[in-house]
């Protein structure tokens, strides 16, 4: 089982004359993307009552994730809205004072996983809020050693008051973590003026095992370090679908990638130092097309297994 925890909140899109709510935050994305591939997810977090948290509630139990580990409070729910313009990345204004995500405290997390946990993802504007951030640090820190850790940045640097603290933050969730999935803004955030392979480097360097980054329109990088240390670099192309928007794409590649894990039987960090070079690239293609099939839809719609078999 996969288990995903960080923001779950409502993504006010913009829709004709006015916003329309829909269910969203980088982590609930990854989590819809990774179940509608047939794989067993579960959420962890804190959700509203009110009726946004019922919508969001609702979206997970409709796409078969478990909504065993989530705790329900009386706070509001988080909203984000979202600005479009074509050619650019959607820009995102949050309204999270107080609201039940950023809640989740280390009170609410479990003393124990349920056994079946293989996969913890992690990060996005989470990790930029008390006290939920130190619960999940908590969390990742205690499970490092049974189960994998993947982590998603997803940095919006408007959510960061602290850059120095949270950049040594960051690197004490790179130690924890098995996969880094990362995008090209991250990195111009994370490391201003570093070359793309200097960067990668940098980061696997840190102690994950395979660091993925996704590059827009020319598809996804991957680094992997084998069992002996070696290094292994593998690109796959995104394919060529009309774009409506890219809400969502990088939360659904990396729901995909551990999906592909997960199918495979390699969801293990042994399993992963061992993927060969075709298997790496057919995980990256697979995730590419996840994400490019998502990026012809309005909002976060990942594809279904069946959307992404019908792709060449």
């Amino acid at each position: 089982m996969i288990l995903v925890c960080g923001e779950a909140l409502i993504d006010m899109v913009p829709r004709n004359d006015g916003f329309y709510p829909a269910p969203g935050g980088s982590p609930y994305n990854t989590a819809i993307a990774a179940a509608r591939l047939k794989t067993e997810v579960s959420c962890l977090g804190r959700f509203s009552r009110d009726f946004f948290g019922e919508i969001l509630i609702n979206h997970l139990e409709k796409n078969q994730v478990g909504t065993d580990l989530i705790v329900r409070s009386n706070e509001n729910s988080t909203l984000a809205f979202v600005k479009l313009e074509k050619g650019r990345e959607p820009g995102y204004i949050f309204y999270t004072e107080g609201t039940a995500d950023r809640s989740l405290s280390k009170d609410d997390i479990p003393a124990r996983l349920p056994e079946e946990t293989r996969c913890i993802a992690f990060g996005s504007i989470a990790l930029t809020m008390e006290p939920v951030a130190s619960a999940i640090e908590s969390l990742v820190c205690r499970e490092k050693g049974r189960a994998m850790i993947s982590f998603d940045p997803n940095i919006r640097p408007f959510m960061i008051r602290d850059r120095a603290s949270y950049t040594r933050r960051y690197e004490q969730w790179l130690a924890a973590s098995t996969i880094v999935k990362i995008s090209n803004a991250d990195i111009d955030f994370l490391y201003p003026g570093m070359e793309l392979e200097n960067a990668l480097e940098k980061i696997i360097s840190a102690g994950p095992r395979l660091v993925l980054v996704t590059l827009g329109r020319d598809g996804a990088s991957a680094l992997l370090r084998g069992e002996k240390g070696g290094i292994m670099r593998v690109i796959a192309p995104v394919v060529d679908l009309p774009v409506a928007d890219t809400i969502g794409a990088g939360d659904t590649f990396h729901g995909a990638f551990l999906a592909w894990l997960e199918m495979h039987g390699k969801m293990s960090s042994a399993a992963l130092s061992a993927l060969t070079e075709t298997e790496l690239y057919n995980a990256l293609y697979f995730s590419n097309k996840a994400a490019s099939i998502v990026c012809s839809r309005r909002g976060a719609e990942p594809p279904t297994l069946k959307d992404i078999e019908d792709l060449p």
